[in-house]
């Protein structure tokens, strides 16, 4: 789901960006380094929204957590 939101986010992104070429001030519609630079904020984001409840819930003993639902 991650990657099809920045494919798409991408495309968007260029887009938007081509368009309002002329308000951009010190970066161009296509810099790569402020696109990369967003991939690995977001992807960072998703890793640590998905990691840390999933660790949370491996940790729980399964027979116990059957028993109090």
């Amino acid at each position: 789901m991650t990657a099809a939101g920045l494919a798409g986010g991408c495309a968007l992104s260029l887009a938007a960006g081509l368009a309002l070429r002329s308000m951009l001030y010190g970066v161009t519609p296509t810099d790569a380094r402020t696109y990369a630079g967003v991939f690995l904020l977001l992807g960072t984001a998703t890793l640590a929204a998905c990691y840390l409840p999933a660790r949370r819930a491996a940790r729980i003993d399964p027979m116990r957590a059957l028993r109090e639902e």
